[in-house]
Formats: structure tokens, sequence, C-alpha cells
């Protein structure tokens, strides 16, 4: 992106009011156009609810095709290419993705106009903009294959994330998941990825609970990395390079597909989450692996509790390997006597310890008798 007389960003007038039908309080050079105030404006002397944004800019394609041009913003925000409009949003919550294609030629300068119109709640802009994606498979096998190992990055975003959002396609339906597999597009680039007989990490991003089977089958190893934020990167490099012990735990249950838990018009919980779920999962709730091994001996569970104490459960870990890390020692009980129908299995406590490889800790568990957590 360029402004008229060739330098990086965009050309930014920002006004007063929404409607942008007076002179802008200030101009500036935005090297991108890529903002969130949240509550707040642009500047201290500009409204928080009721301020407009015209930015002006060109691109100047370095290749002939089919690029995608798009937005992300709450509120809302037009974006012209040419004169033209192609995007037009409005939105009272939380920001969405739009794109359109757009045939453009390699060398011609294309103006784009990006108009804000700031209402209430989160003010958040950004125009966004894709290269003709040609030959991606073809191109990451090559690159594979010329690897010593490959890391993979893989999941969702808050493209497809969400609460009702204007997105049909396979696996997801305004918001709600059709099913939990990954994007067709993605399952098939890990397939051919594997297929070049390289180590495979997989990195997967996301928010919720994803039926990664194919990755479990065929990928050396999976770092559920979430969404990162702006360190994700150097907290996955610090567990690829064994600059950190890794001792995350999933905090949801990981089913090996949609089919193995009820629809969620149901409300009766059984069948649902670590608590009500009887079958086997892909990955069960708590579960985490480390570059060490712990072991578990010389449990003492009381015979007798009163109501009212707290039981407390004693157990030994040992760091049996040969690198340090923490542990996370989970406590759970099974309710035998039904008295909860359906119910599996509840964690009534839980505490990471960190260990030195041979070191051994006796370590104390509660369980709050009459507790409502389950």
């Amino acid at each position: 992106m360029q402004t008229a007389d060739g330098r990086q960003g965009a050309l930014g007038e920002y006004f007063n009011t929404r409607e942008m039908n007076s002179s802008p309080v200030f101009t500036r050079i935005d090297d991108q156009i890529n903002f969130y105030w949240e509550h707040l404006s642009p500047r201290f002397d500009m409204p928080d609810d009721d301020f407009g944004i015209k930015w002006t800019t060109y691109l100047v394609p370095p290749e002939t095709g089919k690029y995608f041009l798009g937005g992300w913003g709450s509120s809302g925000y037009e974006i012209l290419l040419d004169g033209k409009q192609i995007i037009s949003s409005r939105s009272d919550d939380s920001g969405f993705h739009r794109e359109v294609p757009a045939e453009l030629q390699a060398g011609k300068k294309y103006k784009i106009e990006v108009l804000y119109k700031n209402y209430a709640g989160d003010a958040d802009i950004k125009l966004l903009w894709a290269q003709p994606r040609v030959d991606l498979v073809e191109k990451a096998v090559k690159a594979a294959s010329e690897a010593d190992a490959v890391v993979l990055v893989l999941g969702l975003s808050q493209r497809l994330e969400g609460e009702e959002m204007p997105i049909k396609i396979d696996g997801f339906s305004g918001g709600d998941r059709t099913n939990l597999n990954l994007p067709e597009t993605q399952e098939k680039l890990l397939d051919a990825v594997c297929a070049t007989g390289k180590p495979v990490i997989v990195v997967l991003e996301s928010g919720g609970a994803m039926s990664v089977n194919q990755a479990q089958q065929k990928a050396a190893a999976i770092i559920l990395a979430g969404y990162g934020g702006q360190q994700g990167g150097n907290a996955v490099a610090d567990v690829l390079f064994g600059d950190y012990n890794p001792a995350g735990r999933l905090p949801v249950t990981y089913y090996k597909s949609v089919d193995q838990i009820p629809p969620f018009e149901n409300y009766d919980m059984k069948g649902k989450t670590y608590r009500f779920f009887t079958q086997e999962p892909l990955y069960p709730f708590g579960y985490g692996l480390s570059y060490t091994t712990f072991t578990y001996s010389n449990l003492s569970v009381p015979v007798k509790a009163i109501a009212g104490v707290p039981v407390k459960i004693k157990v030994t870990v040992t760091n049996s390997g040969k690198v340090s890390g923490e542990e996370v020692v989970q406590l759970y009980l099974t309710d035998e006597k039904h008295r909860l129908p359906g119910l599996f299995a509840s964690l009534k406590d839980s505490a990471e310890y960190y260990f030195s490889p041979g070191r051994a800790k006796r370590l104390n568990l509660h369980w709050n008798q009459g507790s409502s957590r389950l």
C-alpha cells in the first residue's frame, strides 16, 4: 500500500463526526490500516462514539491474478476500489471479516478508499488484502520436501469461530459448528505434507475443541497454541526448541467426532463434557504431555469422612525423567451411587508443581464436601 506520491501507507483524514461532512480534525500518513481503539477514539479531543475516518491509499499489484480485498471492523465501514463500493458493513456487536475477489493487473495503480464510521462500542478497523492463491499446496509440499522437519500451523481463526456470524461453509453455519474437523483445505494440506515423509509438527490454533484425527495419526507431534497473541510465536518456539518444557492441560474434551456427542438442542447433559462422557475421546479433559515423565505412588485416601470437613488426599509424585518440568496433579471423584444421573467423574482439585529430575514430593489435595464444583 502507498500514498498518491508513492510513500508507504495510507492518507488518513480524521473527523469529529461519523458523517465526515466537515473539515477533518487532523490528517496523517498511517503506515497501515490496522487499529483497535476499544471504547476510546483515535485522539483525546475526538468523541468516542461519533467519529469518522477516511483513508486513501493505492495498491500496485506485483502480479496479475485474482486478489482478495477485505476488512475487519466493528460499527460501520465501506471499502471502495477505484471509486466503486465493494464492501459495506455495519455491526453493533463485534468485528467480522469480509472479503471479495478482484482481478487485478500487475503494475497497475488501484485506488482504495476506506470510510470508517464509529457509532458506539468497540472501535475496530483493518484493511486486508491477499495476493493470488495459486498452487499453495504444491508450494508447501516443495518447501517441506527440502526441509529437515516441518512446522505446520493449522486450525481456526476469528473469521470462522464466533457467534451469529454470516458464514456458511462445510463445518460452519452462522457461528455454529456442524462438525469438529479441520477445514477441508487444511486436511488436504496436512495429508500432502505428511506424505513427504518428513517429520511434521502441527501447531494447532483454535478456541474450541477439534477432531484432529489425521494429525494424531500422521504428525510427529501436536502443539495446542490456542490464540497466542503477540508473544504466541515466541512461546511456541520455546517449546519446539526445548527452552521450555510444556505443562499445559486441556480445559475441554477433544472428541473423535461430533457424532460422539448429542445435539446441543438436547439440554440433557448425558454424554456431554468430560463429566458425563463415557466413550473414548481423542484427547481427554486434563490431557497434556511433557518432555519428562512423572510417576505416582503411595496414594492415601481417608477411610471415613466427616460431613462439612475437607477430605485430604495424599500422593507422592516423582519426576522420573531426565528433564526438569511442571506436573499438573489432578484429583477426580466418581459418583458410584449415581446421585447425579449420568455423572462419570468430577474434577475436585488440581495444582501445578515444579520438579527437577529425580525429585519427589509428597502432595496434599483436598475435596470440600458439599461443594458445587462438579
